[in-house]
């Protein structure tokens, strides 16, 4: 398994570029495939930017000449606004922003018909794209989208259906919306329509936050089966933070396309860097030891945040459910009851709270000493390779 350091997210985009370069130079006829795991906050999103970014050339004034990545991340989203017309609150919109290029030519494809057969997978509304165009170049000057839902009314003999218009949808329906219409780009990208000829490399980050189960499956069988069905390869980015997405598009691509290149993405504690490291496996292979290893860094360089009590409780349950435990505390070492109560009490609070997510904060003094006691506790308490838990450099000073 080898492990590659990058100083930091543009020169990782380079190589990624590169590495897809050589495969499609190899296997002209079949998209190539670069698939990675990482951890929420590891930079993914970040990360696809900077991917994007190398592919765009500039003239003078930092004009956008050319590009190059269809990309889906959370900027995507950032293309739809709601207008809820709030002096009437009757007509409701969700503006499309016409000035991007995630648009080009949609006037001319009849993007509604290959959009809603993609949703009729997922939901159960429907919609409507109102566009205005300049009259003397043909390019839409506006665009937004109104939603309807059939809804059931009456009872017996005067039961009916009814066409609800301009409702407000979900935010997760939202998310589906947004998801169909990059996939319904991609599929003309992908089918070689001349207004997405420029697109040379896809990049998809997260597709959908917080997919669930079934989900994760039928969005990952339903977006290798647009890259099976294509017209033309296209070199493509994928990543997650979601293990089961992972396995899905493991299976699905390994079967069907040759496989993808597996990496997964870590922080370099040390240099403040990145690190890429190849797998091989269906899913994150050895994720936990990889996060493990992580812990134990950062507890011995005395480096340990208050959001580190988030993973080292993801660990602890994990190995619970692994040993037929229903609660983390039976990984907790403890010399008496008392000390075992006390420490699954840190665990419990400290890995709760939007300050530990969001606002890393070093922990104090004695924080730091229950944090330690509880992690060393544990590794001693279960057979993990100890070559994997190396002591840190000696010219790292605790702090």
């Amino acid at each position: 398994m080898t492990e590659t350091q990058y100083a930091d997210l543009f020169d990782l985009a380079r190589d990624l570029r590169s590495v897809l370069a050589d495969r499609a130079q190899r296997r002209p006829d079949r998209s190539p495939f670069v698939l990675i795991y990482a951890y929420n906050r590891t930079g993914k999103t970040r990360l696809s930017a900077a991917f994007k970014d190398l592919g765009k050339v500039v003239d003078e004034n930092d004009e956008v000449q050319s590009q190059d990545t269809l990309y889906f991340n959370a900027f995507t989203e950032d293309l739809f606004s709601w207008d809820n017309d709030l002096e009437n609150d009757e007509h409701r919109t969700l503006k499309l922003n016409a000035a991007s290029s995630f648009f080009i030519g949609l006037n001319e494809l009849e993007i509604e018909n290959r959009i809603r057969p993609l949703l009729d997978r997922y939901a159960d509304f429907d919609f409507r794209i109102n566009f205005e165009f300049n009259e003397l170049t043909g390019n839409i000057t506006s665009a937004e989208v109104t939603f309807s839902r059939t809804v059931l009314g009456g009872l017996g003999n005067d039961a009916r259906t009814d066409e609800v218009d301009g409702i407000k949808i979900s935010r997760g329906e939202e998310n589906i919306f947004i998801w169909c219409f990059f996939l319904a780009i991609l599929q003309l990208a992908l089918d070689g329509a001349e207004a997405y000829k420029w697109v040379e490399h896809v990049y998809i980050d997260d597709p959908i936050s917080s997919l669930d189960e079934h989900n994760a499956i039928v969005v990952g069988n339903h977006l290798v089966q647009l890259y099976r069905e294509a017209q033309r390869p296209i070199k493509t980015v994928m990543s997650t933070h979601h293990t089961l997405f992972f396995n899905v598009l493991h299976y699905e691509l390994r079967n069907h396309m040759g496989g993808p290149l597996q990496y997964i993405l870590k922080r370099d504690r040390l240099s403040d860097g990145y690190l890429l490291v190849e797998q091989t496996g269906d899913t994150p292979q050895f994720y936990h030891v990889a996060a493990l290893k992580d812990l134990w860094l950062v507890a011995q360089c005395g480096r340990a945040n208050t959001f580190h009590f988030n993973i080292l409780r993801t660990i602890l349950e994990k190995t619970a459910l692994f040993h037929g435990h229903s609660h983390f505390s039976k990984c907790i070492k403890t010399t008496d009851d008392a000390d075992g109560l006390l420490h699954q009490r840190f665990v419990d609070l400290l890995s709760h709270g939007k300050y530990s997510m969001y606002e890393p904060t070093e922990m104090g003094d004695e924080t730091k000493e229950y944090f330690i006691t509880i992690l060393k506790g544990f590794v001693d308490q279960h057979p993990f390779n100890r070559e994997l838990l190396p002591e840190p450099p000696a010219d790292t000073e605790a702090s």
